[in-house]
C-alpha cells in the first residue's frame, strides 16, 4: 500500500505555516511529510525561506508524524560535520521518526558563500564523500576524515538517536540514481520516472522504499489554479540543467516565460475535482512509489485537506 504524505514547501510558506500545515496534513489523515531545505525561494513570488533546522524542531513538538528532508545538499552551504549533528539532535526530537534526503543540490542555495559551483559528476562525489562523513559521526566515536573534499578532525556527536538514522538520496538521472541505489537507505524523486526507479531498484535498492513529491493546486476556479501554478511554480518545468546552475531568484523569473501554462497544466493538477487528483497520484503508485508527498500550491488550505480528507485519501487507501 503506498502512503500518502504531505509536503511543506520552505520556498512558499514562513515557519509558523508549516506548523500550522503540518497539524492540518495530520488531522485529515496524512501518514507522513516531507519538508523542503532552500537559502532562497525559486522566485520572489514564492517569497519565504525560514531555516528547516528550526523548523523541524518545532514540527517535532506538533505532529507525530515521521519526517523526511527533501532534500538537503550536505557538500557545500553546510559542512557535512555539521550537518551531521544537526540530523542527530533533530532524530532526537522526532523520537526516531526522521529520515534524511539528502541531493547534490542546485546553486539557488550553494553559490551564497562564494563558493564554485561544479559540475554533476563531481557534485555527485562530493555528495557521496559527504554521506561518508556523517554516517561515521553517527557511529557515536570520535573521527577524523581526511578526504578528497573534507576535512574532520577528532570531532565526535554525543546527542545521538538511538536508532540510525536512514539517508534517503534523491537523483533526477541514471548517474544519481544508480548512487542511490548503492549507497541510500532509500530514494527521493519528484517524477513518476519508472525508469529511475527500477535503476535505483536494481543498482543495489532493491525493495529500500522510493519517496516522491508531487504539487496540486486545489481551487474551484481551474483558471485561477492554473494561474497560481504557473506564476509560483514555473520552475518546476524548466529544461534541461536551469534549475541546477541558475543563481538567483530573480534569474529564474527572467526565465519564467521560457514554460508556457500548457506544460504546468500537464504536470500539476489545477482543479477541485477529486478524479483528476486521484489520476495525478495514481501515476505515481503505478511508477512503483512507495511514499507520496502532496504540496499544496493555492491558498485555499481547508479545501485542500477537506477534500483529501473525506474523497482522496480514503480512495487510495
Amino acid at each position: 500500500m503506498t502512503d500518502i504524505g504531505y509536503f511543506l514547501s520552505c520556498e512558499q510558506y514562513g515557519p509558523k505555516e508549516l506548523i500550522e500545515q503540518a497539524r492540518m496534513a495530520e488531522a485529515a489523515g496524512f501518514t507522513r511529510l516531507w519538508i523542503s531545505d532552500h537559502f532562497h525561494p525559486w522566485n520572489s513570488e514564492q517569497g519565504q525561506s525560514p531555516f528547516v533546522w528550526g523548523v523541524l524542531g518545532a514540527l517535532s513538538e506538533v505532529t507525530s508524524l515521521p519526517v523526511t528532508t527533501a532534500v538537503t545538499c550536505p557538500t557545500i552551504r553546510i559542512h557535512p560535520a555539521i550537518l551531521a549533528q544537526a540530523v542527530a539532535t533533530a532524530a532526537v526530537q522526532l523520537d526516531n521518526r526522521f529520515v534524511f534526503g539528502v541531493g547534490s543540490g542546485e546553486a539557488l542555495n550553494e553559490h551564497v558563500l562564494g563558493d564554485l559551483w561544479p559540475s554533476p559528476g563531481v557534485r555527485l562525489e562530493m555528495l557521496e564523500e559527504a554521506i561518508e562523513v556523517i554516517r561515521l559521526l553517527h557511529g557515536g566515536n570520535e573521527i577524523s576524515h581526511h578526504g578528497k573534499h573534507y576535512e574532520v578532525q577528532e570531532a565526535r556527536i554525543y546527542t545521538l538517536p538511538s536508532e540510525t538514522v536512514p539517508i534517503y538520496v534523491s537523483g533526477f538521472g541514471p548517474q544519481a540514481a544508480e548512487l542511490a541505489g548503492r549507497i541510500g537507505d532509500g530514494f527521493c524523486t519528484v517524477t513518476p520516472d519508472k525508469e529511475s526507479i527500477d535503476t535505483f531498484r536494481s543498482s543495489g535498492g532493491g525493495s529500500k522504499p522510493v519517496q516522491a513529491g508531487t504539487k496540486v493546486c486545489w481551487d474551484t476556479d481551474p483558471d485561477r489554479a492554473l494561474e497560481t501554478a504557473h506564476r509560483l511554480w514555473s520552475n518546476d518545468a524548466l529544461p534541461g540543467q536551469l534549475a541546477q546552475i541558475l543563481p538567483r531568484p530573480r534569474d529564474f523569473e527572467s526565465v519564467a516565460g521560457l514554460v508556457p501554462k500548457a506544460d504546468i497544466a500537464d504536470t500539476i493538477t489545477c482543479n477541485a475535482d477529486p478524479d483528476a487528483h486521484l489520476s495525478q497520484l495514481r501515476e505515481y503508485v503505478d511508477a512503483g512509489v512507495d511514499e507520496i508527498y502532496v504540496q499544496q500550491i493555492g491558498p485555499d488550505m481547508h479545501g485542500f485537506f477537506d477534500a483529501y480528507r473525506d474523497h482522496i485519501l480514503p480512495a487510495l487507501s
